[in-house]
C-alpha cells in the first residue's frame, strides 16, 4: 500500500480477521496509541517508543473488530501523547489532508482521519478526549463518532485523561459508522425516530465564522422545516467557563497519568506540546474538587436538556481547517474557540457525531449532533437515515 498522504506510522502492522462476520471485507487502521500484539506504540513520540515494551496482546476493541471480520491494515500517526487538535507531529511529520492539502488535517487522530479520507482504509479507530476524532473528521471531510464515555472499552489503549478519554471511529459513510457501532456498543437498543426535539445552541453557533454558518444554513433549514426546533444557550455559565473547567480537569488528570514519566525521561516534545505539558504540570491539585463539582452540574444540565428525545445541533469546529504554518497566535485563538465547542460532549460524557455537511471553497465544514448518554446506536442510526436530507436542506 502506497502511503502518499503520510497517514501511517506502521503500514506493515497487519492482522487478518479471526472470523467471518458483519464487518467482513472491510479494512481498518488504528491510531498509534492502541496496543497491537508484539508491536511498540509510539504515542507520537520517539522517547515513548524508546521507553516502552511491545504490547503483549491487542487492545480489546481491535480483537472485537477482528472477530467481526474486519482486517487490520496499519497504525496511524498521532499528535504527541494525544495532546493536540492540530495533527502536526514534530517528530513523525504531518499527514496530508486529502480534501485540502495546504491545510492541517486536525488531531490528534490525524492519521486515522487521513487514512479514511484518502480511501486507504474503510474505517479507522481513534481516541477522543477533547475533540481528537471530531476535529480531524471535520477538517478532512469524513464522519467521526465519539461515544458515550465508557461505552466502548479502552482496555489496551494508552490513556490521556481517563475521565474524558473515549475510543471512537471514523468512516466515509454513515452506514459504516453504524455497522461498527453495532459491533462495539454491545446491546444498546436501536430506536425508531427517537429524536423529536432539536436544540440549536446559540452560544455554540456564535463561535463559528460567518462563512461556515452560511455553508451550514441548508442543514439548519432541514431541521427547522422537519422537526420541532428551538434556539437556546447551551451553557448557563458560558462556554468559555466550561472550556476552562475541561482544561483544568483534563490537565490535572494528564499530569497524574504522565507526569512521573515526563520527569524521569525528560522527553523531547514539539514546542506546542511541551508548552501544554508545562501548563498541566503547573496546575494545583486543590483545583480538582471545585471544578469536578461544576462538571457534575454541567452533566445534569445537559442530561436534562437531552433526556426526552432531545438532540443538540452545533458546528463541529469554528471554521474550516487552518492553513499549515499558521502563526502561533492564530492557532492558539482557534484552539480556544474549538475547545468551547468540543468541551460540551466532553464534560457531559455524551455521544457526538460529526458529519461533512457543507464546504467553504471546497474545504469541508463539519456539523455535529449530540445526544443523551447511552443513545449512541440510536444516534448513529438516525444520522444514517437522515444525513442526505440534512446536507441537501
Amino acid at each position: 500500500m502506497r502511503d502518499y498522504y503520510h497517514a501511517f506510522v506502521g503500514k506493515d502492522v497487519t492482522q487478518e480477521p479471526l472470523h467471518e462476520g458483519a464487518l467482513s471485507g472491510l479494512t481498518f487502521a488504528v491510531k498509534d496509541v492502541f496496543h497491537v500484539k508484539n508491536v511498540k506504540a509510539t504515542a507520537g513520540n520517539p522517547d515513548w517508543l524508546r521507553t516502552h515494551k511491545p504490547a503483549e496482546k491487542n487492545a480489546e476493541v481491535i480483537d472485537t473488530l477482528l472477530k467481526s471480520g474486519a482486517r487490520l491494515t496499519g497504525t496511524t500517526i498521532t499528535d504527541e501523547l494525544m495532546y493536540s487538535l492540530n495533527g502536526e507531529n514534530f517528530h513523525y511529520g504531518t499527514p496530508i489532508n486529502p480534501k485540502a492539502p495546504e491545510r492541517i488535517p486536525g488531531g490528534s487522530s490525524s492519521g486515522s482521519a487521513v487514512a479514511v479520507a484518502a480511501e486507504l482504509s474503510d474505517f479507522a479507530l481513534g481516541t477522543d478526549t477533547g475533540g481528537s476524532i471530531r476535529i480531524p473528521a471535520a477538517y478532512c471531510g469524513v464522519f467521526g463518532f465519539r461515544p458515550t464515555h465508557g461505552a466502548v472499552s479502552a482496555d489496551g489503549v494508552i490513556p490521556l485523561a481517563a475521565s474524558f478519554d473515549t475510543v471512537g471511529w471514523l468512516a466515509r459513510e454513515p452506514q459504516t459508522l453504524l455497522e461498527i457501532g453495532k459491533e462495539l456498543l454491545g446491546d444498546q437498543p436501536l430506536e425508531t425516530s427517537p429524536f423529536q426535539s432539536i436544540f440549536f445552541g446559540g452560544d455554540a453557533w456564535s463561535l463559528a465564522d460567518e462563512e461556515s454558518k452560511k455553508a451550514l444554513s441548508a442543514a439548519v433549514n432541514f431541521f427547522e422545516k422537519s422537526f420541532s426546533c428551538r434556539w437556546q444557550e447551551v451553557s448557563r455559565e458560558g462556554l468559555d467557563k466550561w472550556s476552562d473547567v475541561f482544561r483544568t480537569l483534563q490537565g490535572l488528570e494528564i499530569w497524574r497519568t504522565h507526569g512521573e514519566w515526563i520527569k524521569e525521561v525528560e522527553p523531547v516534545f514539539g514546542p506546542d506540546i511541551s508548552e501544554r505539558f508545562q501548563m498541566a504540570g503547573a496546575l494545583r491539585e486543590e483545583e480538582w474538587e471545585p471544578h469536578s463539582r461544576l462538571r457534575e452540574e454541567i452533566k445534569e444540565q445537559l442530561t436534562a436538556l437531552l433526556r426526552e428525545g432531545g438532540l443538540l445541533v452545533i458546528p463541529t469546529a469554528p471554521g474550516i481547517a487552518p492553513k499549515q504554518r499558521s502563526s502561533k497566535a492564530e492557532m492558539d485563538k482557534r484552539r480556544a474557540r474549538t475547545m468551547q465547542l468540543t468541551c460540551i460532549a466532553g464534560l457531559g460524557g455524551l455521544p457526538q457525531v460529526t458529519m461533512p455537511a457543507a464546504a467553504v471553497d471546497d474545504v469541508p465544514v463539519g456539523l455535529s449532533l449530540i445526544a443523551a448518554p447511552g443513545q449512541d446506536l440510536a444516534l448513529l442510526q438516525w444520522v444514517n437515515e437522515y444525513w442526505q436530507e440534512i446536507v441537501k436542506g
